[in-house]
This record gives C-alpha cells, sequence and structure tokens, in this order.
C-alpha cells in the first residue's frame, strides 16, 4: 500500500521556498513566535476568493495602509470602502467587509474569534474561509481547501471524479493529511505547492516534495487532473448606459441599489440587464449612441453595453442620479464594466 505524504515534508519545502506574501508572516518568523494578524489574515482570504494573488497584492497594501484595524475599517464610510475596492470585482465582498469588520468591532470588541464555528456567523465568511482564517492566523487543526488544494488532492490520490463533485471527497483527503502542529504553516504550504509547484498546466513534478507519495505521477496522470465537468455556456445580456457630461465637466452619476450585481457601487444610469424595453434616458439631451460596446465578462453571464453620451447645459436638471462635480470625480472608483463604458465616451 502506497505511504501518505508527510506534513513535516512539505513544511521542509516551505520553511525554504514560501511566497513573499504582503499578509504572511514568514515560516521562520512564525517559528521565533511572530503571531500573524487576524484581520489581515481575514482581509487577504475575503480578497482572494475568485481572484489572483497578483491582483490583490496592491489592493491589500492600500486597505491596510488606510484602515491597519479592524476598528478603523469599521469606521470607514461605506462609499470610500467601495470606491477603494472599484476594479477588484464580486462587489457583494466589499460589502460583507464592512459589514463583518463592525460586528467583530461592536459583537467582539474589535479582536476577531479564533474558532471555526464562530467565524462562521460573521457576514460574508464561509466554510474555506473560517477554516483559512482559524487555521492561519490561530493554528487551529483545520482543513483548508481551496482551487490549490484541490488540485494538489486530486493528484495525490490519482482521483478522476470531476469537480465540483469532488469537493467532499478532496476535503477528506485534505484532512487526511493536515497535522496538528504547525496547522497554519501547513495551510499555506500546501496552497504553495498548488500555486508553484502542482500548477494547473506543466506541474513540475521533478521538484515536488511530495512527489514519491503521489499516485497521479507514478501514474502519469498529473497534467489531466483535477477533472472538471463541463461548463455551461454562459449566456450574452444586453444593456445600455447613458453618460451625460455637464458643461463644466460634471459627469451624471447614480449609486447603484445594495442588492444585486455592483451593489452600492457609482455607476452610469442605464437600463437592467435583460431583454426588458429600455428606460428613458435620465435627462433630456440630444443622446448620440457610439459605434462601439462596452463588453464585460461575469462570473455568469457575458454583458454588452449599448454606450449613449449627451452634453448638457449648466441648468438641466436630471430624472435620474445627480451630478458628479468634475474634482470629485475619480474614474477609478467606478466598477470595470463602467470604466470600459467611461474609457469609450473619452475616445468619442
Amino acid at each position: 500500500m502506497r505511504d501518505l505524504p508527510k506534513a513535516s515534508d512539505l513544511l521542509d519545502w516551505y520553511d525554504r521556498h514560501a511566497r513573499d506574501l504582503p499578509w504572511r508572516v514568514p515560516p521562520a518568523a512564525r517559528l521565533a513566535g511572530v503571531a500573524p494578524d487576524p484581520y489581515r489574515v481575514w482581509m487577504s482570504e475575503i480578497m482572494l476568493q475568485q481572484t489572483t494573488v497578483v491582483a490583490v497584492k496592491s489592493y491589500f497594501e492600500a486597505f491596510t495602509a488606510r484602515w491597519p484595524t479592524v476598528i478603523d475599517l469599521a469606521n470607514a464610510a461605506d462609499e470610500d470602502v467601495m470606491a477603494a475596492w472599484a476594479g477588484l470585482g464580486y462587489y457583494a465582498r466589499a460589502r460583507n467587509l464592512l459589514k463583518c469588520a463592525r460586528v467583530v468591532t461592536s459583537d467582539f470588541d474589535g479582536t476577531f474569534p479564533n474558532d471555526h464555528d464562530t467565524l462562521l456567523t460573521l457576514p460574508g465568511i464561509g466554510p474555506y474561509t473560517a477554516a483559512a482564517i482559524a487555521s492561519i492566523a490561530f493554528d487551529q487543526p483545520e482543513t483548508v481547501l481551496d482551487g490549490n488544494v484541490e488540485r494538489v488532492m486530486a493528484r495525490i490520490f490519482d482521483d478522476h471524479t470531476p469537480l465540483p463533485k469532488a469537493k467532499p471527497v478532496f476535503h477528506d483527503y485534505a484532512a487526511q493529511l493536515t497535522p496538528e502542529l504547525r496547522t497554519g504553516d501547513y495551510a499555506q504550504a500546501v496552497m504553495d505547492l498548488g500555486a508553484t509547484i502542482c500548477t494547473p498546466k506543466n506541474p513540475a513534478c521533478g521538484l515536488c516534495p511530495w512527489r514519491g507519495s503521489c499516485a497521479a505521477w507514478t501514474a502519469g496522470t498529473a497534467a489531466e487532473l483535477p477533472k472538471k465537468a463541463q461548463k455551461k455556456r454562459k449566456p450574452t445580456r444586453f444593456g445600455i448606459a447613458y453618460l451625460a457630461r455637464r458643461v463644466d465637466g460634471a459627469w451624471l452619476l447614480e449609486r447603484r441599489p445594495d442588492k444585486g450585481l455592483l451593489g452600492g457601487m457609482l455607476g452610469w444610469p442605464g437600463s437592467d440587464w435583460n431583454e426588458a424595453p429600455s428606460p428613458a434616458p435620465p435627462i433630456r439631451a440630444e443622446w448620440k449612441e457610439l459605434n462601439a460596446e462596452a463588453r464585460h465578462t461575469f462570473t455568469h453571464f457575458h454583458l454588452r453595453l449599448k454606450v449613449l453620451t449627451a452634453l448638457v447645459p449648466m441648468d438641466r436638471k436630471p430624472d435620474q442620479g445627480m451630478f458628479v462635480e468634475p474634482g470629485e470625480f475619480n474614474r477609478d472608483d467606478l466598477p470595470t464594466v463602467m470604466r470600459k463604458a467611461y474609457d469609450l465616451a473619452s475616445k468619442g
């Protein structure tokens, strides 16, 4: 019977090759007694949901510089946090970030709870995030399973069950390998292994500390795993974005409802993203349709927005939205799809 991989082998590898990440306490410092900041661990885990490490780094550094503690974040204005989040996507995370910070501040005196079950009661924290925080921040023996770990487990056990059906099975595999000691470092080590060695394409099996215990390496199937169920084709939705600029340079914007896509974000007035009849323009003007569309892909659909522009006089009042003065308007405060519409309008 094949021996299971040893956590000690992976930890030895991690001690030498851990990635340098702004939210991470390096293994040498951790072994010397430096404890991770639960706030920074939580922040990074929320930002990393469905987003790459490369994309998250600058946002994480900006957020923690501006709001260095959970209490600072809890006291921040909603619109400031939403603006700072703009471009990172999946905006429900930003709304839950604020809700969670305020619950931790009001109900836990600004200190994150250190157990999985209590963490699960906080806004925006699901089973994976609770396990990651409990493990990385508090060294609790929790099983952490993200996409990198799923890939490692599929290959170590040469399991061809397709995702997402395989998730409970892979969780059981990961639980078997999780040690009682140094669980925070171990959780980060197995994620690093998936991110840098056991990669989706062309895994560097020759450098892997677990190669000798990897069933897929023995079988020659590592590059095929994990198997994934065939994805459904994404539908395409259509809409309109009205970009009105006043003669003094102010732009007509609206804040979207808290619920739904881009909830709480500033954006251009426009239609719902479906086949419903187009709404009336937000202000009386001579509207011109651009030849190009603003196109964007969300998790479950593609979006194509017709962009209409207009220049309006100073005394014209909008029926919808509000004018943002030139000195207060910042393109980077807009979500990505709204930036795309703005960029098209700016080119004329």
